[in-house]
């Protein structure tokens, strides 16, 4: 089968848009033509209008919740909302019910991912047996069954020599270690950062140094290890710092940060509203300046979303009880662009990068680029068309956003996965 896509905005070496003809065959781009050069018609003739088209997102956290969340989401809902959203691969935590630590496990994930037919579901395994942190799981026989790394994520890893031999372990394997930094004993009964929101309204507040203590122990076990070593959802500036200074040095370590941790600070939650409530939690000003010069300087070397659907139910139990986590799939990309890219303060071409080329070299994954002889994987955005966050239109179960109202540019319009349309604006 043949798919032309006409008239596409793409972004050269240079980040410059040029308009171009894509040819896809058998679900693989086949040639990338000027928009000069005559394109032989024969297959599905899609007109781009000038639109934007990238290489598919890539998102490397998501919370799909199935097995044993299915109120939350289902993979095939989680998929659904991850195409809406431009992605075409996705990577799904393991803190699920059985938790993703057997072949068995791993084997649902991807037989359920298949059955939907929509983009591309990777697994991660738990680093320890029903995330207890007690014993490790069979990492050989996770990455057998088709785990891609190996993380706790949902609680950090608490014992160091138990983190140091699972990084052992992964290392042998040649696979990563994707950590929840987080130290227990300095977040029990907090459900917001430290910090003015939490004086003003009496909570008890999530210092920085619950994450910090554990990337720098974490860093020196890398560095012992010799493991690829990446963090999770960074929120502060001293992750920031300790993950530069661990790069300076040659220590294998990435890092990835959320589209909330970017744009929102503790002084923005509006009240008692647990659709403002996420691990990590929104920190100072300070920590969101210190993030976003990480991204832009490699420090931080993704965007992720952390996708952490909840029911409503769940989230109308308050600041204080309800769970933590947004959803993100379907206004990350939206919503750093019209931040940072339509106001002049990111090239467009960085942004691209941080969500499709870098993370497929983090993850040493075949897709991320718009090149001859790699999967067609693609999205179309619309960055002239300004929409409003509404929540109830949302593709996934989760409607737990803090976004919601928000003006918006940067829509994606069509997502195409190994050359079929797995999403369609219309």
């Amino acid at each position: 089968m043949t798919v032309i896509i006409k008239n596409a905005s793409v972004l050269n070496e240079e980040g410059v848009l040029e308009r171009k003809h894509i040819v896809v065959q058998d679900g693989i781009i086949s040639a990338i033509k000027n928009d000069n050069e005559a394109v032989d018609e024969a297959g599905e003739i899609i007109e781009a209008e000038g639109k934007l088209l990238i290489p598919g997102l890539i998102d490397m956290h998501v919370h799909l919740r199935e097995p044993g969340f299915e109120h939350k989401e289902t993979i095939e809902s989680g998929a659904r909302s991850a195409a809406k959203g431009g992605f075409t691969t996705i990577a799904c935590m393991p803190n699920t019910r059985p938790v993703t630590d057997s072949p068995e496990v791993v084997k649902f994930v991807k037989d359920k991912a298949d059955e939907a037919g929509l983009v591309k579901v990777l697994p991660y395994a738990a680093i320890t047996k029903n995330e207890l942190g007690r014993e490790l799981t069979d990492f050989a026989a996770l990455k057998e069954a088709g785990a891609i790394g190996f993380t706790d994520d949902g609680v950090g890893v608490q014992n160091a020599q138990m983190m140091k031999d699972a990084m052992k372990m992964a290392a042998g394997l040649d696979m990563p270690v994707i950590a929840h930094c987080e130290d227990n004993s300095l977040v029990e009964g907090c459900a917001v950062a430290e910090g003015t929101f939490a004086d003003k309204h009496g909570l008890k507040g999530i210092p920085n140094e619950s994450e910090a203590i554990h990337v720098g122990r974490d860093i020196l076990l890398a560095e012992a290890t010799g493991v690829h070593y990446h963090v999770c959802h960074v929120s502060t500036e001293q992750s920031v710092r300790l993950i530069r200074q661990a790069k300076e040095i040659g220590i294998k370590v990435t890092a990835e940060v959320c589209p909330h941790h970017l744009l929102l600070s503790e002084e923005d939650i509006p009240g008692m509203d647990a659709n403002w409530k996420m691990n990590p939690p929104l920190r100072s000003r300070r920590d969101v300046e210190a993030c976003i010069a990480g991204l832009l300087d490699g420090t931080l070397d993704i965007i992720v979303t952390d996708h952490a659907p909840h029911s409503e139910e769940e989230k109308a139990k308050g600041m204080q009880l309800a769970p933590f986590g947004i959803v993100g799939f379907e206004t990350a990309f939206p919503l750093l662009y019209t931040a940072f890219v339509a106001t002049g303060k990111w090239d467009l071409s960085l942004l691209v990068r941080r969500m499709t080329a870098d993370p497929a070299r983090v993850f040493r994954l075949n897709t991320g680029s718009l090149t001859v002889g790699l999967p067609a994987d693609l999205t179309l955005i619309d960055l002239t068309e300004e929409k409003e966050v509404n929540p109830a239109s949302f593709a996934s179960k989760g409607r737990n956003t803090p976004f919601a109202g928000w003006k918006l540019k940067g829509w994606p319009v069509k997502t195409w996965v190994n050359g079929t349309a797995v999403w369609t604006e219309e």
